[in-house]
Order: structure tokens, then sequence, then C-alpha cells
């Protein structure tokens, strides 16, 4: 046993050694807990809001580009952010996350137009890249992959607060005309001023990791960073906007063009750069790195098609509002943390984790199978089973691919480890909200006209226009203007009719808009069932996944144990070469019958076996 392990914490300060005790610990993830909530709050909030700024701005139609801005800023900015902590240590670059988000917030809550916003927005996702990818570096750092499950809860906490405050405060802010003479939508960006200046402050009074510094002769990937840009942002935009555009037009062309282009380069670029690239090569010979990627893709695919198809539905098919289909997915939260403690708490205390990557797609499975059979008559708390299912399978994926991922590599790969698998779990989560969201407004010119076929639907219906009193009703005329357009030979407004405003759906008779509701619950059944198609090849592909042994020491011990072992064998390397220095000279002085003896530093006098002694 070394001495780095049996020293006594009172002989050896815990900064040099690189080891933090609960306290310390527990200041860092005060400060990681501010930052988090900083960024899942904004997400939950500016959801329920972005009809309303959309209205208020007259730009509803190009609400999109709001999403999208944030999102392709956010997702290239995350593998930059992990090999830069790596480089620089991970608190600077957390700090400076946070500023760049307030920064961007209070820039959005100044926007008088769409585009503005958007612009900001991006800005926004600048920092947020950083908010998303440093806590799980950081966990890695001080905590030891079987002792995490201790502190995970902490961080469940503030994901599920966030969940449950945001759309309610979101609602809040958007249904305010006024609050303190300031436009109500505007203080969704407003309000992660004062949360981020919080939090810089709780982050540059705790977030203290000892042992962490610069690194010496440090090396920029500067064109790995640039083509990470060329080569995802026209991907992540073909992705958002390839519905609007046409998977086939000229616009989506160039994007894959540039986008493949930019890959080849961007792979050229990182084996130019061996260790120091982005995101270093190297990292794929791992086979455990390689399938928790694959994985991590495939799963947020599918997470995303839950995330967002679900709350889509609550509200158009069950009539629910933002603040309240926030609210009523509270199941898929609830299955989420109660997996995550769980899992956590098992590998906590038996080392093993290969188990969950099989059983937590199972339950995904179930989930989608569930969801697949829907129908806009079913109930909320149909829905609800449906989403525990889900969450008990993400609670137990989300941890321990990450966890794979940061222990198929070395301590000093932690950051970029850990950026490059939230990387591409977000661009699974790009692809499958493009996918399925196309796949669903596709099926929607089909599955609507297919509804107003339904003998019982249509005979429901057409006794509903036959009653005086639904006629004369105003919140029904809207629908029934569409139905007359309709009946007059415009075939394409039924299935059209959901594509842009669908308010003309919230208050009227159910008799009238149910064919509406049964297409729309039908096309969510495709989506729901592609889904589940390729949760079952990630079920598949877990058992590929080979897990190595969990260290039971943190990313700083290990570097710490690593460079005491290695200025000992230093040591004892220039005591090797200064004995055979020693000998050598003890040689030559023999061989050429110096009267210096090297050893003793004295001078031996002719005939005599004394000698006396010389100073130099």
């Amino acid at each position: 046993m070394s001495r780095a392990d049996t020293a006594a914490p009172e002989t050896a300060p815990v900064e040099k050694q690189g080891l933090m005790n609960h306290r310390q610990i527990l200041f860092v993830i005060f400060g990681l807990m501010a930052g988090m909530f900083l960024s899942s709050l904004d997400q939950t909030i500016v959801g329920t809001a972005i009809r309303t700024i959309g209205d208020d701005l007259h730009g509803l139609d190009h609400q999109a580009w709001v999403t999208t801005a944030y999102l392709i800023c956010s997702t290239i900015s995350t593998p930059i952010y992990g090999k830069l902590s790596d480089l620089f240590g991970r608190r600077p670059l957390f700090i400076i996350a946070i500023a760049i988000f307030i920064l961007g917030s209070a820039a959005a809550s100044f926007s008088d137009s769409m585009y503005m916003l958007a612009a900001f927005r991006g800005l926004q996702g600048l920092g947020a890249g950083g908010l998303m990818a440093l806590p799980l570096a950081i966990m890695g750092d001080i905590l030891a992959p079987r002792q995490r499950a201790k502190y995970q809860g902490y961080f469940l906490a503030v994901f599920g607060i966030s969940s449950v405050i945001g759309p309610l405060i979101g609602g809040l802010f958007a249904g305010a005309d006024q609050i303190l003479f300031i436009t109500g939508w505007r203080w969704v960006f407003l309000l992660n001023v004062p949360i981020g200046v919080v939090a810089l402050f709780i982050v540059g009074r705790f977030l203290h990791i000892p042992g962490q510094s610069r690194k010496d002769n440090i090396r920029i990937d500067w064109w790995g960073a640039a083509m990470v840009i060329v080569s995802a942002a026209p991907l992540l935009l073909v992705a958002e906007q390839g519905r609007i555009w046409g998977w086939g037009s000229l616009n989506a062309w160039v994007c894959y063009v540039i986008g493949g282009l930019g890959i080849i380069a961007f792979i050229v670029a990182e084996r130019m750069m061996g260790d120091a690239a982005l995101i270093p090569l190297k990292l794929f010979k791992s086979r455990t790195f390689s399938m928790a990627t694959i994985l991590g893709v495939l799963v947020g695919f599918g997470m995303f098609g839950a995330l967002l198809t679900v709350p889509l539905y609550l509200q158009l098919v069950n009539g629910s509002t933002p603040t309240e289909s926030g609210f009523q997915m509270l199941p898929m939260i609830l299955g989420l943390m109660i997996s995550s403690i769980v899992s956590g708490q098992i590998i906590s205390r038996t080392g093993q984790y290969k188990m969950f990557p099989p059983i937590g797609t199972a339950f995904m499975i179930l989930g989608f199978a569930w969801f697949s059979q829907v129908s806009y008559d079913k109930p909320w708390y149909y829905l609800s089973i449906g989403m525990v299912l889900v969450g008990l399978g993400l609670g137990q994926l989300m941890q321990t691919l990450t966890l794979a991922s940061q222990n198929s590599v070395g301590p000093r790969d932690i950051g970029v480890a850990t950026s490059s698998s939230t990387f591409f779990r977000q661009i699974g989560g790009t692809l499958g909200t493009a996918v399925l969201f196309s796949v669903l407004f596709s099926r929607l010119s089909t599955t609507i006209p297919e509804s107003f076929q339904d003998k019982t639907l249509a005979a429901a219906q057409q006794k509903a226009l036959a009653d005086p009193s639904v006629l004369a009703d105003p919140n029904n005329s809207s629908l029934i203007a569409l139905l007359k357009k309709a009946a007059s030979g415009d075939t394409s407004a039924l299935g059209n009719a959901l594509n842009g405003d669908t308010s003309f759906l919230n208050k009227a008779a159910l008799a009238l808009k149910a064919p509406f509701l049964d297409g729309f619950a039908n096309a969510t059944v495709t989506v729901f069932t592609i889904s589940l198609v390729v949760v079952a090849v990630a079920f598949v592909l877990s058992f590929f996944l080979r897990p190595a042994p969990l260290r039971t020491r943190s990313a700083l011990d290990e570097a710490a144990h690593q460079d005491a072992t290695d200025a000992a064998a230093s040591d004892a390397r220039d005591a090797e070469e200064t004995d055979r220095a020693a000998l050598a000279a003890q040689s030559a002085a023999n061989t050429m019958g110096s009267p210096v003896s090297p050893d003793t530093g004295s001078i031996r006098l002719p005939g005599s076996g004394s000698s006396t002694s010389h100073r130099a």
C-alpha cells in the first residue's frame, strides 16, 4: 500500500492530496445545484410562455427559430466547455457559463421581434451548454462512481422543483399584462438575472475543487471547435426546420452537404490533434464508451419523443392549459426520481450497474407500448401510467450511461468524456424531435380525414350541428366555419387544421371537435410506435454494453494518487541514475589509477595503508 493511501488527514492537507471530505463535497454540490436550477427552470418557464410571447411580438410562425437558436448554440458549446474545463479547470468555465446565461437572459427581455429574441436565446444557449455538461463532469471529479448515489437526491430535488414551479411561474408571467410596469412575459427572462446572480455568489463562495489547475503546454483544438460548428449547426438546423422547408428542398440539401463535409473535416482535425482534440478519437476505442454513446443517442431520441409529444397531447386532446399540462407531467418526474434514487443506492452498495440499461429500456418499451393504445376519450390517469413507466426507465438510464462513459476513461479525460456523452445525447434528442414531429404533422393530413369518416363520430357531429344552441354558441363559430369550408370542397382544410393555431378547439363542443381529437390521437400513436421501435433497438444493444468495474476513487483522488506515484517513480529513477554515475566514476578512477577515491575524498600515501584527508 502506498504512502498516499495510508497518510492521516492531519499529516497531509486535504487540498494537497486532492481529496475532499463530506463537508467540502456538500459545498461544491450547493454551487452545482444553483447553476442547474438556473438552467432547468428556464426551460420549463419559456416552454409555457412561448405562445404568448409569439403573439405579443407578432411572430408566432417564427417561434421555432427561438427554440432552434437555443438548441444549436447549447449543443455545439457542450463539448467545447468539456475540453476547456479539462485544460483550465471546471470552476472558471462554470462561472463563465453562468455569466453568459445571465447576459443572454437580460438581453432577451428587451426583444422587440422574434428574430431578436432568437439571437438572444442563442446567447443564452452558449451559457446553457456549460450549465448542462459541467455539473456532471464535476460530480465525476469529486465523487467515486459508487458514492454518487448518496448525493443524487440533491440534484433530483432541483430538477423536480423546477419542473413543478416552472410551468406555474411561466403561466403566471405569460398571463399578466404587466408586472412592475414591465410586460409580464419579459419576466420569464428577467427572473434569470437575480437567480443567476445568487448562483454566481454560491459558486464563487463554495465551488472550490482542490487539485485542479491550468495545465502546462496547452494546445487548443481551434480547428476541431470550428468543425463542430460547421458540422453540427447545419444538421441541427435542418432537423428543426426540415418539416417547414421540406426534407428535399434546396435549403435542406445545402445543410446536408455542409454538415457532411464538416463531419469529414472534423474527423481529420481530431485525428491530427490526438490527445489534445476536442473529442479525442481514442475515446471510441473503448467499447464501453462507444456503446454508451450509441445508447445515449437512441435513449435521447425516445426521451424527447415522450417529453414533447405527451404535453402537446394533454393540451390539445385533453384541453389542459400549459400550466396544467406541466403539473400533469409529474408522474413521469416521480418515476424518474424514484428509479434514479433506487438504482443509485443499488450501485453504491453493490458496485454493479450492467443490469440497469436493459431494465431501463424495458420499462421505456412498456411505457411506449402503453402510449400506443391511447385514444382521444382516454382520461388523464390512463396516460399517467405510461408516464410512470417511461420515467422509471429514464431514471435508470440517464445516470447509468453517464456513469459508464466516465468510468471508461482516465481521470484526466472526465470532462471531455462527460461533455461528449451529453453532446451525442442532445443530438439524439434533436433528431427525435425533428423526426417525430415531422411524422406527427404529416400523419394528421391522413388521420383527421379518416376520423371524419368514422360513422359514430360523424353521426354525433351531425346531431350537434342540428342543435340551435350549439350553432348559437360563439365558442363553436370558428370550428363551424372550418367545417363549412371543408364541406365546400376544400379537402386540405381538415388535414391542415392543426398545423397552426389550434385555439378554435379550446371551448368548442366535444361532438364537433371529436374527429380532430381522434385524428390527433391516432397520429400520436404512430409517433409512440416509432419511439417504441427505437427504444427496442436500444434494449437489444444494451446487452452488448460491457461496463468496466466501478472505480472506488474519485477522479481527483486517482489523479493525486497517480501524481504521487509518478513523483515517487521519478525520485527512484533519479536515485538510480545517481548510483550509476557514482559507480561509473569509481570504475573510471580504478581504471585510470587515480589517486583520489571518489567515495571517500581521501588521498592514499605511497607505500602505506594510511591516508590523509584532503578537502577539495
